[in-house]
């Protein structure tokens, strides 16, 4: 089983702590008995770079410290801790992936917790300024959703890797003014920014060190960043057109 369901925003999770508590940590739990139950071989779990909190080491290895600064990333953290003792009590085998910023087509941009990329790609699209929340130094760990559902595949088929947890990304960080500037050569244009405050949960820079999921799962990233850029641009135009 591959759980990936979830209420994934850090932002709706400070607005909702209940509610995200509920889908990410019970929600969990009721899958895990009834995978147990129904004699399930083991789980694939997305959890969250998020877990890492806002601590500065760089790049994030899975021996760091956990120090989540939101409820999303403390709900991600409580459900590897879950998956984890299910693994020990009842022998369902289970493995937490650490997936940092994914991105590629299809995202939703619509809503008001929309990833930065595809909320920016709707905005330029609408001919919109940039909402770049802070200075836009801030970086993260941008994985092309291709390397995503590598590691899925892999963590289910490797053998011997139960109760373990990866980092699945690609070793490189960007910064949200470098994801503007990357959507701005993409469109052949200029993209006006509008600079509003930090938001609440938020961590400053992540970066992955992706050597365990390489050594034990043999992952590699397949899709680097540009590559995974030009793909999600051209969905975008092509699905939601330009203004100009």
């Amino acid at each position: 089983v591959f759980h990936q369901a979830a209420l994934r925003s850090v932002p709706r999770s400070v607005d909702d702590p209940l509610g995200s508590n509920q889908v990410n940590v019970t929600g969990t739990l009721v899958l895990l008995l009834a995978c147990r139950d129904a004699g399930v071989r083991r789980v694939v779990y997305a959890s969250s770079s998020s877990v890492y909190g806002d601590d500065p080491v760089l790049p994030k290895v899975e021996t760091l410290p956990t120090r989540p600064v939101s409820p999303y990333a403390v709900s991600k953290l409580a459900a590897e801790h879950y998956c984890q003792t299910f693994a020990r009590l009842y022998g369902l085998e289970t493995v937490s992936l650490r997936y940092f910023n994914v991105f590629g087509p299809r995202q939703n941009p619509e809503s008001k917790y929309s990833a930065v990329i595809p909320r920016f790609l709707a905005q330029a699209l609408a001919g919109e300024p940039l909402e770049v929340h802070g200075d836009g130094e801030q970086s993260r760990d941008f994985t092309y959703i291709d390397n995503v559902v590598e590691g899925n595949l892999r963590a289910m088929a490797t053998p011997g890797v139960s109760g373990e947890v990866f980092n699945i990304a690609c070793g490189t960080r960007y910064s949200l003014l470098a994801i503007a500037d990357a959507i701005a050569d993409f469109l052949g244009r200029r993209l006006p920014r509008a600079h509003t405050a930090p938001r609440a949960g938020d961590v400053r820079h992540t970066l992955a060190e992706i050597a365990k999921a390489e050594r034990l799962l043999g992952y590699r990233p397949k899709v680097d960043f540009a590559t995974g850029m030009r793909r999600t641009c051209e969905y975008f135009v092509t699905r939601f057109g330009e203004s100009r």
